[in-house]
């Protein structure tokens, strides 16, 4: 996800998928400007790159041609920029929900880039029936902050992480039977979720933007302008550059930002204190608890990602292989996001999922060289084991990270609004859509509606505007009848 200033724009992922999915929320909002200098610069400027990088472009437009590790460096580190921000900023936003410590916040982000790494060499390469074997770029997944910041203020860190454990292995059971489900979750669905969980975030933006909740100087107006100095770089950034550039307004904004509150004194050095130069991620750091309703709420938005994980394949396959998934690819990338969201889960993190702005550079740059974007993610699992690269982030003042973050949650709820368009302005899809988002954003926002309802169904549904939207969409799926019947004059037969 990367800003942008064009109002009319679309998501890589919204395509809609003969298999029912559709977009993503990781995805790069491509422009109409970004189309342009797309075709003025791909693949000749690629192939200059190419060049003088000593890569032929027909090696890096090919997925297993032999490339040198070293060689290809450069084009894998194109993806680590393009998708290191939104890796981490999840976490973050989770960490100072919870009210976590510096050293606890440190060890999350260190998870975090080992985790993101090895999920890529699973999607690229693969171990039995896990991983899509494509050029795909895995990372914490923005679908589950809403809830996992609900969870973690309520419940505490470990129900959040023992919620993550199990609903990564309802995610790999997803995977392995994606061709039985895939039909109940059609490309409306699928909108509706991404739409709602935009709505869902912008309050969590809008509180870092102040500063953070809880924070003592919270709308302060050193606060409110460096979240201000972080936005307005992003927005020059992504008009001033182009091409593959463009990927990496959020990071320039957070680099001006961070700058900024170097100048204003509001960058914390005490983590820097007592820094070991290289350490271990650890294994276990917070103790898992099994929450029924922290396990269900997560558990349902394992299978929202499912759903979005089907249009990331073929959004992937379309743009850098131009054809469509196999059953075997797209079956394997969601076995492989639960498998490896398990295992973040093991390691202390959050789940992931797969990177559509990194599916937005190969649709650029054409490059789908396993073993180019390998090379991302071993340089990711090598910054997992420096202590540094997580401080510093964790010592950014949490209004810098708002002032990005409130344009990537405001892109997702603009590419939820394109995949209800690609899926059909139809007097039903209007049905499903209206009544869902109504309901699940409505009711969320007087959670005193579910005072009589079990305890249990409260904790799932009575702050989860994305849960209550696709339990309700997927309802209305399933019972409402055809598009005929919403017609004022029947179609005539003849």
């Amino acid at each position: 996800m990367t800003p942008t200033d064009a109002p009319n724009t679309t998501a890589p992922t919204s395509d809609p998928d003969p298999s029912g999915g559709t977009g993503t929320l990781e995805s790069t909002v491509v422009t109409d400007e970004l189309k342009r200098d797309e075709a003025a610069a791909t693949p000749a400027e690629e192939r200059r790159e190419a060049k003088r990088s000593g890569v032929s472009f027909e090696t890096l437009s090919s997925l297993d041609a032999p490339v040198s590790f070293w060689k290809g460096i450069p084009f894998g580190l194109q993806h680590v920029l393009a998708m290191f921000v939104a890796n981490l900023a999840p976490i973050f936003l989770v960490a100072a929900a919870g009210n976590m410590s510096a050293t606890d916040s440190a060890k999350i982000i260190q998870s975090g880039l080992l985790v993101a790494g090895l999920g890529t060499c699973l999607q690229l390469y693969g171990v039995w029936r896990f991983g899509s074997r494509l050029p795909m770029v895995t990372g914490i997944s923005f679908t589950y902050v809403a809830a996992a910041i609900a969870i973690v203020s309520h419940q505490g860190y470990g129900a959040v992480v023992g919620a993550v454990i199990v609903g990564g292995l309802l995610e790999v059971v997803l995977g392995l039977t994606a061709k039985y489900w895939q039909r109940f979750v059609p490309p409306i669905v699928s909108a509706i979720v991404v739409t709602a969980i935009g709505f869902s975030l912008l309050s969590v933006g809008a509180e870092s933007f102040g500063g953070g909740a809880g924070a003592k100087d919270f709308g302060s107006w050193q606060n409110l302008t460096l979240g201000l100095i972080s936005l307005v770089a992003c927005l020059v950034f992504q008009l001033c550059m182009k091409g593959t550039a463009k990927q990496l307004s959020v990071l320039f904004g957070l680099l001006i930002g961070y700058v900024a509150a170097l100048c204003f004194g509001k960058v914390d050095f005490s983590g820097f204190a007592h820094l070991q130069v290289m350490s271990l991620p650890s294994v276990m750091p917070f103790k898992p608890e099994f929450d029924w309703g922290a396990i269900v709420s997560i558990g349902l938005l394992y299978v929202v990602s499912s759903v979005e994980v089907l249009g990331d394949t073929a959004a992937l396959t379309k743009v850098g292989l131009d054809r469509e998934p196999t059953q075997r690819e797209t079956a394997g990338a969601i076995a492989g996001d639960g498998l490896i969201s398990s295992v973040s889960g093991v390691f202390g993190c959050l789940p992931l999922t797969s990177f559509a702005q990194n599916i937005g550079l190969v649709a650029m740059t054409k490059v789908v060289n396993r073993k180019v974007i390998l090379s991302g993610g071993v340089l990711l699992i090598l910054a997992s084991f420096v202590p540094a690269i997580s401080e510093v982030f964790n010592s950014m003042p949490q209004a810098v990270l708002g002032g990005c973050t409130i344009m990537m949650f405001g892109n997702i709820i603009l590419s939820g609004f394109q995949m209800i368009s690609d899926a059909g302005y139809t007097q039903r899809n209007i049905t499903i859509a209206a009544l869902s988002l109504t309901i699940g954003i409505g009711f969320t926002q007087v959670s005193s509606i579910f005072e009589h309802f079990p305890p249990l169904f409260q904790s799932i549904f009575a702050s989860n505007c994305i849960a209550v939207a696709f339990v309700v969409a997927v309802i209305l799926n399933v019972f409402l009848p055809s598009e005929e019947h919403f017609l004022a004059t029947p179609k005539q037969t003849k």
